[in-house]
């Protein structure tokens, strides 16, 4: 439910407190200050780090040791970049558990609070039409799409440093693939879910240099208007080499997807802002209606479609007769449009996350040995 009506209420709780990261004596006073509202009261503390990840380390030791609850729980919410590759993610982990434990910590994606990526279980666990279809029997491909309309727009000091393949395919995209992908879970517990993702990364091949593609935008318009190309951004370096578009063919060695190609797709300035799992079957064998398709033989496959932004839509592509005297054949839609279906606002990912993080509900967040498997 929209809660505007209660914003004043909420805005009376709130303060600012400003301070340095690394001095141990400003999280000090912001202890002091926290207990003079807290009142003597039971109190729990949730840290949400959205900053450099250069200076993670130095807030988690001072909020650890001068400002972590007493008499409750202390957890902190820890932003991507988790590192630049697997040694820098695994010597961030190693730094943060000398002041946090392993339940303390909630790395954050927020693709996963997304509403279409959390359905994505549902709609295959709970519904008898996929669930026996999810496997290389019945499907030909899986395309995991992302796409802004927009380039980096003055934002390049950030983006240069890790690329889209960094920023968007090694964590958002290969989430949303782990949670495709896994085995069924004993239960919906969090540790049960995340075991089943983890498996599935180690079971991931060894990227090709040949199923990778990558690129660069170059100066366009659009609308009248002009955009410079990426390297004409003035916060991006001179001769930047940095992709701003990837596509790659990953691989699962197990026995439910060898030889299934999940396609990721990732780029800025494209034509369109999306993102988007789409699920191609393959053919029916001997369909007797192969003819009636003329020599677009694609059109004869079914397609499952989750859009999770913009408007979050589920639609499958089905075969179907034109009405007339003829036979004919057509690849119709049947649509869920969730503004449509669900008229209610759709709560924004980071609202789940935070109240999953405040609940102390990970499931949704990412453990340190998944972090480790999509970076192997």
């Amino acid at each position: 439910a929209n809660c505007a009506d209660k914003m004043d209420q909420f805005l009376k709780r709130c303060f600012y407190h400003s301070g340095l990261y690394d001095s141990e004596d400003n999280f000090l006073d912001l202890d002091s200050k926290l207990k003079g509202r807290e009142g003597g009261r039971p109190s729990n503390r949730l840290f949400y780090l959205s900053i450099p990840p250069n200076i993670f380390v130095d807030v988690v030791r001072c909020a650890s040791l001068k400002a972590s609850s007493k008499n409750g729980w202390t957890r902190v919410i820890v932003e991507k970049p988790f590192g630049r590759d697997s040694e820098s993610s695994s010597e961030l982990t190693r730094s943060l558990k000398q002041y946090l434990t392993e339940d303390q910590i909630f790395r954050i994606d927020h693709y996963l609070g997304k509403e279409l990526v959390e359905n994505l279980s549902v709609l295959r666990f709970s519904n008898l039409v996929f669930e026996p279809l999810w496997s290389r029997n019945y499907i030909r491909n899986v395309q995991l799409i992302f796409s802004e309309d927009f380039g980096t727009e003055g934002r390049g000091g950030y983006f240069d440093n890790y690329g889209i393949i960094r920023d968007i395919m090694q964590n958002h995209l290969v989430q949303i693939l782990a949670l495709f992908a896994m085995e069924p879970p004993v239960s919906l517990d969090a540790e049960d879910i995340r075991n089943e993702k983890v498996k599935v990364l180690r079971s991931m091949k060894p990227i090709l240099l040949e199923d990778v593609v990558v690129g660069q935008y170059k100066g366009h318009s659009k609308g009248g208007k002009s955009y410079p190309a990426y390297i004409d951004d003035s916060t991006v370096p001179k001769g930047s080499l940095t992709p701003t578009f990837a596509a790659a063919a990953l691989f699962i060695g197990n026995a439910r997807w060898d030889g299934v190609p999940f396609l990721m797709k990732a780029g800025k300035a494209l034509h369109t802002k999306r993102a988007e799992i789409r699920v191609q079957f393959r053919h029916v064998p001997g369909n007797l209606y192969k003819r009636n398709f003329g020599t677009d033989l694609d059109k004869a496959t079914n397609e499952l479609v989750l859009r999770v932004q913009p408007d979050e839509a589920i639609y499958l592509k089905i075969n179907n007769k034109v009405p007339g005297l003829g036979m004919r054949l057509d690849r119709s839609d049947l649509n869920l449009l969730y503004r449509s279906r669900y008229p209610r606002e759709i709560p924004d990912a980071y609202e789940r996350l935070l109240l999953d993080a405040i609940e102390g509900e990970r499931r949704l967040f990412i453990r340190s040995d998944e972090l480790d498997a999509a970076w192997a």
